[in-house]
């Protein structure tokens, strides 16, 4: 037989009148670590994503600055890439690594700039709305000279 919960029954009790409130402690914790383990799991995520795309855009820049314009450099004239098999490789280089960018050529065919775009799709911030974090990495790839001898 239930009696009526009274004041004096909750004077006497006082256990009575916290009941349920360890319930809702446990399953605000329990939302706060899941926040912070999807923090830790997409935020990790993302660096790493960024880090392959910029390792993916050194590796481009330094396929694409070994296509030198032999002709000037027989000549002795200059010592720079040939444009377009320079930006060939680095796009080459990217597809068989799986990833999409730009490669352009700059300061006379000195200087080789590879951005690269890529995506890491996220595992707990897709329900909040957020499914793929956006990533970009940039490299760049200058020739150097050195005189003999030296």
């Amino acid at each position: 037989m239930n009696r009526p919960v009274t004041r004096w029954t909750l004077a006497r009790h006082p256990r009575l009148r916290d009941r349920g409130s360890l319930s809702a402690y446990f399953a605000l914790a329990t939302v706060a670590i899941l926040m912070v383990m999807g923090l830790l799991v997409d935020g990790g995520g993302a660096l790493n994503a960024a880090n392959r795309a910029t390792s993916l855009a050194q590796e481009a820049a330094r396929a694409a600055g070994q296509q030198l314009d032999a002709a000037r450099a027989v000549e002795g004239t200059a010592i720079t890439v040939d444009p377009a098999a320079a930006q060939a490789a680095a796009q080459d280089y990217l597809a068989a690594a799986g990833a999409q960018g730009t490669a352009t050529i700059s300061d006379g065919g000195q200087r080789i700039t590879v951005t690269v775009n890529d995506a890491y799709s996220t595992s707990f911030a897709r329900f909040v709305g957020l499914g793929t974090i956006q990533v970009t990495g940039t490299a760049n790839a200058h020739l150097q000279t050195q005189a003999a001898g030296g």
